[in-house]
């Protein structure tokens, strides 16, 4: 059997889980291609309007597997941490797949909370069923995926140059080159540092969030905010670009919380969408990293 994988959303971070665990259960993975302007496309004709850049994207990725596989990955991800919840274009992302793309093959749907293993176990049972019915073999295929995530290093290599920024926002922003337009070679090449919220031990950023009046609702404002404030306070960084997708509602919140918070510290938002030019990025950045220079 062939499952296919969509290269959108979460997939920047839990590839090595999803692709471990139906490969030891013999199917044949189909990844989509890395984002590129033909996907773009195609998940805007078939999202809607009011969605924003990612899941477009997304949109544009399962339908270029749609033809190619048996059956379609679609994580409707719930939770990763006890007492949060994922933005909630990942609870109905499903339902907005198999709407708007027509003569879409089968699809793997379960909700995922990644909140304890016997949660996430669940899904695995679901999930895997549809592949074969061995349960000992689904349990094998679960052990393994657990072990691969975890061995699994994500983050951007922190070299050593003259200048270094946090690199903030929701995962897909930051290591989907497409939608960053290589952001991160952008800054290398003007010498500067770069470091993401995996540079930044979990207890660190509980501790920033602590300080909150009240505990974030979205996994993603805590790192975002948690991994921003400690890298300012603990001097690790020169500046902050966060990468915004247009009409984020959890980005709207918690960039006000880190600004309230930074004070004058060096810091530019970046919002993205599917009309974002290139050379005004380039401008932006640019012009951000001789800021940098001057107060130096």
């Amino acid at each position: 059997m062939k499952v296919g994988i969509p290269k959108g959303l979460l997939y920047y971070t839990y590839h090595p889980f999803l692709q471990t665990f139906f490969s030891e259960l013999g199917a044949e993975i189909i990844t989509s291609s890395d984002t590129n302007k033909k996907i773009l496309d195609e998940g805007i004709k078939y999202s809607v309007d009011e969605a924003c850049l990612p899941v477009k994207i997304f949109h544009g990725h399962v339908s270029s597997l749609k033809d190619k596989c048996d059956i379609i990955v679609i994580p409707r991800i719930m939770q990763v941490r006890e007492r949060e919840y994922i933005c909630p274009k990942f609870c109905g992302l499903p339902e907005m797949i198999l709407n708007s793309i027509p003569d879409i093959t089968e699809t793997i749907t379960e909700p995922i909370y990644a909140i304890s293993k016997r949660r996430l176990y669940s899904w695995a049972e679901e999930a895997g069923s549809k592949i074969t019915k061995d349960s000992s073999r689904i349990r094998k295929a679960f052990s393994m995926a657990l072990d691969e995530q975890k061995s699994h290093k994500q983050g951007i290599k922190d070299e050593n140059y003259k200048f270094r920024v946090a690199l903030a926002g929701h995962p897909y922003n930051i290591y989907d080159n497409f939608i960053n337009m290589n952001i991160v070679q952008k800054l290398n090449e003007l010498g500067v540092g770069v470091i993401t919220e995996e540079h930044v031990e979990d207890e660190s950023i509980d501790m920033e969030v602590k300080n909150l009046y009240k505990r974030p609702f979205w996994t993603f404002a805590r790192n975002s905010y948690g991994f921003t404030t400690y890298a300012t306070r603990e001097k690790m960084v020169d500046g902050i670009i966060y990468i915004s997708s247009f009409a984020c509602g959890i980005d709207s919140v918690v960039i006000e919380l880190i600004k309230d918070k930074i004070g004058n510290f060096p810091f530019m938002i970046l919002k993205v969408d599917e009309h974002t030019g290139e050379a005004g990025l380039d401008t932006r950045v640019e012009a951000f990293v001789d800021m940098l220079e001057r107060s130096h």
